[in-house]
């Protein structure tokens, strides 16, 4: 592990997403390195250059080249925040079409502590799969955040059980 340890943060496009950068801010004050992957349509969403900037590392959307360098050191932990309906469903059934999956893909084939808190319509929530795909993903050691825990109502304080989860589960 590095001196201070490496987070990655997948970042789909969900409502919160336009207020990543108060969890980034909340992270680095934490002492994480925050390194950003975020989807492809959560992308035009965020300010990415200001992104940059706060974490110093790339933001990431798309893959990179076989010949280029990894921009990100490797990841002591995975936090995705906000996840969509989208996304569950496709990391449930390891499909790997955008960066943001592949991550979470390949950091659940490499034993990565992941958190995943999703941020879902009660339609999407209540369609039948959805429950069976986020009990594939806890029975593989994914915590993922119940109900709605980044709502809107919760204003700034929508991050709080976010920190709060990744303090109480902290890295030795």
């Amino acid at each position: 592990m590095t001196e201070r340890p490496v987070l990655y943060l997948v970042v789909c496009a969900a409502g919160p997403a336009e207020h990543i950068d108060e969890l980034v801010d909340l992270l680095l004050a934490d002492g994480w390195q925050v390194c950003m992957i975020v989807s492809p349509t959560a992308a035009p969403w965020l300010d990415r250059a200001a992104l940059q900037d706060k974490t110093g590392y790339l933001v990431r959307v798309e893959w990179r080249m076989p010949s280029d360098p990894e921009p990100h050191p490797p990841a002591d932990l995975v936090l995705a925040a906000p996840v969509t309906f989208n996304t569950v469903t496709k990391w449930a059934l390891g499909i790997n079409d955008t960066l943001a999956l592949g991550v979470l893909n390949e950091s659940m084939g490499a034993g990565l502590p992941i958190f995943a808190f999703p941020h879902v319509k009660a339609e999407l929530a209540a369609h039948p799969a959805y429950a069976g795909y986020l009990t594939v993903l806890r029975e593989v050691g994914v915590v993922v955040g119940d109900g709605n825990p980044l709502n809107r109502a919760h204003g700034p304080d929508r991050w709080g059980v976010v920190i709060e989860t990744l303090r109480s589960r902290r890295l030795p």
